[in-house]
């Protein structure tokens, strides 16, 4: 499954769908942890479950309806990435990013960047490739979303002190 022409374009999306003829191009909305996760379920079909998570394993979004369930997976996931890692035996090495296990009925897979981890269960023999590139894309479209909301809060700020300045000054004036 390809990439949706927004992630791939960004802001330039809308100019790049009239250049082609395409007419209007609808960007995506921006999406929670939850979404992302409802997303990557809905675009492999050999994902059957996902949990987001910190790196300490704690749930910040899950596809499973059970809570303890949910955190036990976020926590093995973490679990494993970090003994994948462990056993290592490259000196210098950077750290893991991913891992696979795979069994007879299906496999678990882990991926991680600065800040979460994404752990799916799929159905047996996946396209490995294929389900680390939808794990990642999960994880960048959830980057994406929070970078989004810290720089909207930023402007905010800003614009809170440029007022409240504006503000002093004319009181400074008029005094």
């Amino acid at each position: 499954m390809r990439s949706t022409v927004c992630e791939e374009l960004g802001d330039d999306a809308v100019h790049a769908g009239a250049s082609l003829g395409l007419g209007p191009v609808v960007a995506s909305p921006a999406m929670d942890a939850g979404q992302a996760l409802a997303d990557l379920t809905e675009i492999s079909a050999q994902i059957e479950s996902a949990v987001l998570a910190d790196h300490e394993g704690s749930v910040v979004a899950s596809t499973l309806s059970d809570e303890d369930a949910a955190k036990s997976f976020a926590e093995a996931a973490a679990e494993l990435l970090s003994a994948a890692d462990d056993v290592r035996t490259e000196p210098g090495s950077e750290p893991l990013v991913q891992v696979e296990g795979a069994a007879y009925d299906g496999s678990v897979f882990v991926a991680k960047d600065d800040r979460h981890l994404v752990a799916a269960v799929t159905k047996p023999r996946p396209t490995v490739g294929l389900v680390f590139y939808d794990l990642k894309t999960c994880l960048r479209m959830l980057e994406r979303e929070e970078e989004a909301k810290a720089a909207k809060a930023t402007k905010t700020a800003t614009r809170r002190r440029t007022t409240k300045k504006k503000t002093e000054e004319a009181d400074d004036e008029s005094a």
